[in-house]
């Protein structure tokens, strides 16, 4: 899979461009999708130009023996880890895997089930998977350059699955890259996101950037967060606290755009699409840590939008929470 077989997601191609290019890649990227929204083939596509020897022009060759063992999910570097029925590892099940990806690397969740012939389970990632694949990694890569590991769905890992992989997503061996993708980020143990570089994945055919009627808000609450001004910074919540659900909504996916934006600008990968001059001008006031927990906060106040929270206390608490990031 090349970046070039993948329709939309201009602005995620060109920042994993930019991330490999210039030897500033995230330890652990988080992939945020909508079921069967496209981030595995995106991560194929980045495992592949992190691979190749031959990469040229923002893509990969696509057709040398580490692009191709990818391609077919077949490279003895390159680990899989999914939901699956009780007791049984996930390399148990990477032929039906394959045959899956050859057909729809888009897939969604069912399809997967389908395939393993688990439907009507409850697939679960288990500690016997960490255990697995702590192994794995325990030994040395076997073609001596990068080592990858793919989590598919990790809001389905238990805790303790979850607590024996975070010390190795923290703190991973050399040229080793953890790619996971999640539909859920509610889910996802907090542990874990939190070591992650978030990444959305917009379906195909979906806007570049969302669309914010009341952009200034964003430009408002920045402002009074930089200037140290929590007053300022609750003022602007007690307006956005008067938005509908719908625009509240919209409002965290555009402050969340811009922040990507900010983090990219602070890493200075310059060709990762359009960087707005408001983050620019962000990038070089806040702390290099501000973006992603700041993304973190939008994340959970989305999410409580959506379960009726009550806006006013929620834009309160964001207001707060970023203040004390920033």
């Amino acid at each position: 899979m090349t970046f070039s077989q993948i329709q939309g997601n201009e602005d995620v191609k060109q920042a994993l461009v930019g991330m490999v290019d210039s030897g500033r890649i995230p330890h652990a990227i988080l992939f945020h999708e909508d079921d069967g929204g496209g981030a595995f083939p995106m991560a194929l596509a980045f495992l592949q130009y992190l691979f190749c020897r031959h990469r040229s022009g923002g893509d990969s060759c696509g057709s040398c023996p580490s692009c191709g063992k990818i391609a077919r999910l077949i490279h003895p570097d390159v680990h899989f880890v999914f939901p699956t029925a009780a007791g049984v590892l996930s390399e148990q099940y990477m032929e039906p895997l394959r045959r899956l990806v050859a057909a729809h690397p888009s897939f969604r969740e069912a399809e997967l089930s389908e395939a393993l012939g688990i439907e009507g389970k409850i697939p679960m990632i288990a500690v016997t998977e960490s255990r697995r694949l702590l192994e794995k990694l325990s030994l040395s890569a076997l073609e001596g350059g990068w080592r990858a590991v793919v989590i598919y769905l990790p809001e389905r890992m238990n805790a303790e699955a979850a607590n024996r992989l975070l010390k190795m997503i923290e703190e991973p061996p050399a040229q080793t890259q953890f790619l996971l993708i999640a539909h859920q980020m509610e889910r996802v143990l907090t542990t874990i996101s939190s070591r992650c570089q978030r990444i959305r994945i917009r379906p195909a055919g979906a806007a570049a950037g969302p669309d914010f009627a009341d952009a200034e808000l964003l430009d408002e609450l920045m402002a009074a967060l930089l200037a140290k001004d929590l007053l300022g910074a609750l003022e602007v919540s007690e307006r956005l606290a008067a938005l509908s659900r719908e625009q509240a909504k919209s409002f965290c996916t555009f402050a969340a755009d811009r922040l990507r934006q900010v983090f990219l600008a602070q890493q200075g990968i310059e060709g990762a699409g359009e960087i707005s001059p408001q983050a620019r001008g962000w990038a070089a006031k806040c702390r290099k840590t501000f973006p992603r927990q700041a993304l973190e906060a939008l994340d959970r106040t989305q999410t409580l939008i959506g379960r009726n929270v009550n806006l006013k206390i929620l834009f309160a608490d964001l207001a707060d929470r970023l203040f004390l990031l920033i």
